[in-house]
């Protein structure tokens, strides 16, 4: 049945035991059993792998596969069974799948490497990621708004910098809006954010200033600076203000950048669905990422720099965004699962 050479290790197995939990019966427990197996000798801890596999070898028994291939039949079929994991759980089993089906490929057996599903956080949000194009879109509309009243508290002057500067940095709104003067130094290329303590950990944090970007704040401080506002270049002032010259809110930004992305053909989902002014955010970590990807930055490397940027004090929040980065271009899936397994392996002493 065996034709790769690589499977004589796969062959040497020792024989089950009535005691042991994963006792793997399937056509496909060969495979289940090697891939552990080189799991535990690189020193990762893989219980969570193996109850995944135990709960899949029985789902093939009761499936009747005969063939020792994973098809895309077999993996809908597990699914629909899945109905009542919870969205993280059932995320992590169909990684530990997807790993499978490519240690299988690798060794001559083609299989199906399921795409990785959505995956909520744990109050129900689902992050919009906007496309790039989508963000072209925004941007656009955001140069061309006009003012539809005589209202003094009009943000709209700070709107296009403000929203090219989130996806830029992808800072949190609230810290956005917090900036004062002192805060934004285009010369030095660098933005200090956190300086009244209003980051979500409490922390300062230096945050570069790409070329793009700075481009749009010198253009912004030129217009800025005609307005008739006394003071308005103090250190201390607001650096984002309406046309009084007071803070622009979060709540102002909110409510304009759903008005500019309605504008550009993009629908609101819903509460939990988006999109919010915070995706930005969620857009800006999930398309740094595919692009440190893409050019082979090593991800030791790549996540701590991504952590810094948007004030992560440990990775466990940035990892986050690998799932997204899968969801959001499978073309990097392969590299995305191979990330998976650096990451979760020991993520809460099982995986």
């Amino acid at each position: 049945m065996f034709r790769n050479p690589a499977i004589a290790f796969i062959r040497r197995e020792e024989g089950g035991s009535m005691t042991d939990p994963f006792d793997y019966r399937g056509v496909l427990a060969p495979y289940m059993k090697a891939l552990i197996r080189i799991k535990e000798s690189c020193g990762s801890t893989v219980l969570s792998t193996k109850w995944t596999y135990k709960e899949f070898d029985e789902f093939t028994i009761i499936y009747g596969l005969s063939n020792p291939v994973i098809t895309k039949d077999l993996i809908g079929a597990w699914a629909k069974s899945r109905e009542n994991d919870c969205s993280r759980t059932f995320y992590g089993k169909c990684s530990r799948l997807a790993q499978l089906a490519k240690y299988m490929n690798e060794h001559g057996v083609k299989s199906y490497i399921m795409p990785l599903p959505k995956c909520t956080n744990d109050r129900g949000f689902v992050p919009y990621i906007f496309t790039e194009e989508q963000m072209l879109a925004i941007f656009r509309e955001s140069d061309g708004l006009q003012r539809g009243s005589h209202r003094k508290d009009d943000p709209i002057i700070s709107l296009p910098c403000l929203f090219r500067l989130l996806y830029s940095t992808g800072l949190r709104i609230t810290e956005a809006t917090s900036l004062r003067n002192k805060d934004v130094d285009p010369d030095r290329n660098v933005l200090r954010v956190g300086t009244w303590g209003n980051t979500k950990n409490g922390e300062e944090r230096l945050v570069p200033i790409c070329s793009s970007l700075k481009e749009a704040l010198l253009k912004y401080l030129h217009y800025r600076s005609m307005l008739p506002v006394k003071g308005v270049t103090d250190s201390e002032r607001p650096f984002f203000i309406k046309l009084n010259g007071t803070a622009v809110s979060s709540a102002n930004a909110y409510n304009w950048f759903k008005k500019v992305y309605t504008k550009c053909g993009i629908a609101y989902k819903g509460e939990c669905f988006g999109p919010r002014v915070h995706d930005i955010r969620h857009t800006m970590a999930t398309h740094s990422l595919a692009k440190m990807i893409r050019k082979g930055l090593d991800v030791y490397t790549a996540l701590p720099l991504l952590a810094a940027c948007l004030g992560h004090k440990s990775l466990t929040s940035t990892e986050e965004y690998v799932r997204l980065t899968c969801n959001e271009y499978p073309e990097l899936l392969e590299m995305c699962i191979s990330l998976n397994e650096f990451i979760y392996p020991q993520k809460d002493g099982n995986e």
